[in-house]
């Protein structure tokens, strides 16, 4: 039988590349649900596509034209961020793809693991703001959480066939991003532009932002630790401009392990899609011969200020990575718009998690709250400074 899919964020790059991966085997996966925030024009096209059984748009004005656009087809549609969790009770998902971008993907996937449905998690920060409530109700359902992130799905895949050996050490590999080697002054008068030109990377906004300031690093650190079930200290952030080598494994007895491969988001999508086979694709080879050399170095923790804030919230733990996290999102957003400088950022996550009120053992609620409070609380901070 096909595995039936719920793609969460269908129109991202993610939720893209995922549609090619069920374009290519239609005769293993199939499209149940697809989810689009605002882009209502390429969720219809999607759908007319692929004939999911349901799609949602989470941004409600939107609605009518979806609707509208889809009379002709047997599909329901659905609007707002409550109907994209309460969808995921849908008894014929086998799998939720979670590519939605930020905080918004954490009800929807806690749903989707309640009701047993398999998770290809894409979406770091589900695992940064609630990775021990996540990781301790998959166990509790027996559900697997397949890492989609290129870095964590070379984890996964460098551990498979080691069920009983311990890891001693992670590496996670960072191409350093587009400013990989500048210094502060450098980075003082960067627009927009320059930080979304990703070296290796096609990636939405957010994350390629993230990227140039390390906080994507960052993140993924947290979000490994739950994964991996490993300790901070057990993760080293190596920096490796080809991104090649995208994670390594060290065992207790020195060897590692490391999963190979061109950058594209396509294989660790289609791997957690089916695994534990292995299918064809016609994604480019790697050849040796274009990549003569492959280097490694640390980052630039002194520059870049994102990654130490990120170590800085695991090790405090509570909500600290939920007040990181909503400050980083809103941060993010201000440069995308232009308002805030570059380097404005790791400045405001730092002033927030000074005064972000702290809750050492949180509930789902308390997280809801820290993070709904967080956003205005950080906006207000950048209105304040920049006005």
């Amino acid at each position: 039988m096909k595995k039936r899919i719920a793609i969460l964020g269908s129109t991202g790059s993610i939720g893209l590349q995922a549609l090619n991966v069920i374009r290519n085997h239609p005769d293993l996966f199939e499209v149940e649900v697809l989810t689009a925030h605002s882009n209502y024009e390429r969720l219809i096209q999607q759908a007319i596509e692929f004939r999911p059984n349901t799609v949602v748009i989470t941004n409600k004005n939107h609605y009518s034209k979806v609707q509208d656009a889809l009379s002709a087809y047997d599909i329901k549609v659905f609007a707002g961020d409550k109907s994209m969790t309460d969808v995921m009770e849908m008894s014929t998902i086998d799998m939720v793809l979670t590519a939605v971008v930020g905080f918004a993907g954490l009800r929807p996937t806690l749903r989707a693991i309640e009701y047993g449905k398999t998770i290809a998690l894409a979406n770091k920060e589900t695992m940064v703001v609630a990775g021990k409530m996540v990781t301790d109700l998959a166990r509790d359902k027996g559900v697997a959480i397949l890492p989609v992130d290129s870095e964590h799905s070379a984890i996964f895949q460098s551990l498979v066939g080691e069920t009983f050996n311990p890891i001693h050490k992670i590496f996670l590999t960072a191409s350093g991003g587009p400013f990989y080697g500048k210094e502060v002054d450098f980075l003082r008068n960067v627009t927009l532009a320059d930080a979304l030109k990703h070296p290796n990377w096609v990636m939405g906004k957010k994350v390629t932002i993230d990227s140039a300031t390390l906080m994507n690093k960052g993140l993924e650190v947290i979000e490994a630790k739950w994964l991996f079930n490993v300790e901070v200290e057990q993760i080293e952030v190596v920096v490796h401009p080809q991104s090649i080598v995208h994670s390594l494994v060290e065992f207790e007895d020195g060897s590692i392990k490391a999963q190979l491969g061109l950058p594209s988001m396509e294989l660790p999508i289609q791997y957690a899609f089916s695994y534990p086979m292995r299918l064809t694709s016609n994604l480019p080879r790697f050849n040796f011969s274009d990549y003569p050399q492959l280097t490694f170095g640390r980052p630039d923790r002194d520059t870049f200020q994102c990654l130490d804030l990120a170590y800085q919230a695991i090790e405090k733990g509570g909500n600290m990575p939920c007040i990181m996290n909503a400050a980083n999102e809103i941060a993010v957003q201000n440069f995308i718009e232009e308002k805030i400088h570059f380097l404005d950022i790791p400045l405001i996550i730092k002033a927030m998690m000074e005064n972000g009120r702290f809750i050492d053992k949180p509930t789902l609620d308390d997280l809801l709250e820290t993070d709904f409070e967080l956003r205005i609380k950080t906006q207000q901070w950048i209105d304040n400074k920049h006005n």
